[in-house]
């Protein structure tokens, strides 16, 4: 069955426990996504609850990606809102369960995301991620660039601090400015 790929513009119950299941299972596997493990599920649900509300008042863009009729894995665009900003937006949470990596899905939720960005108007991209994690390695084969680290940025439940890297990725514009 085909991967699809689509935006999520409100959330059900239905989708808020599938993106809840991937994120837990992600974190689980040590993924740095601004949780610590075992997540409660009280704050998953908080957090997509949330985001819910932002994707109502369009401040947020949701891709979801469906396997088998299975909303699998994630990622979220959030345009800037400042004034002088609104041709740069923020990749966050690029989440795919464990059981469906390495598969070329988080490659097409990008993908996907560009295309929407370019749509909007968006023409720079920026996104960070813990330094060393096995997804910089991802970002950089996407396109992105790495500019700065800041050290002692995230602390896993232990207290131990770990850097952050900051990337971006300039985007062809499909709309005249």
């Amino acid at each position: 069955m085909p991967l699809i790929i689509e935006p999520l513009a409100q959330l059900t119950a239905e989708q808020q426990q599938a993106l809840a299941w991937q994120l837990q299972a992600c974190v689980a596997q040590g993924a740095s996504l601004g949780f610590y493990h075992p997540l409660c599920d009280a704050d998953v649900a908080d957090y997509w609850s949330q985001v819910n509300t932002e994707l109502k008042e369009s401040k947020r863009l949701l891709l979801g990606a469906y396997l088998n009729q299975q909303l699998v894995a994630s990622v979220q665009l959030v345009p800037c809102q400042k004034q002088n900003g609104q041709h740069r937006a923020e990749v966050e949470k690029l989440i795919v369960h464990p059981d469906y990596q390495r598969q070329g899905i988080a490659q097409s939720l990008m993908h996907h995301l560009e295309t929407y960005a370019s749509q909007l108007g968006i023409r720079l991209l920026v996104l960070d991620t813990q330094s060393g994690d096995k997804s910089e390695q991802f970002y950089q084969a996407v396109g992105f660039t790495k500019s700065a680290e800041i050290p002692h940025f995230v602390s896993d439940q232990q207290g131990t601090l770990y850097a952050t890297s900051y990337y971006f990725k300039r985007l062809a514009c499909s709309l005249t400015a």
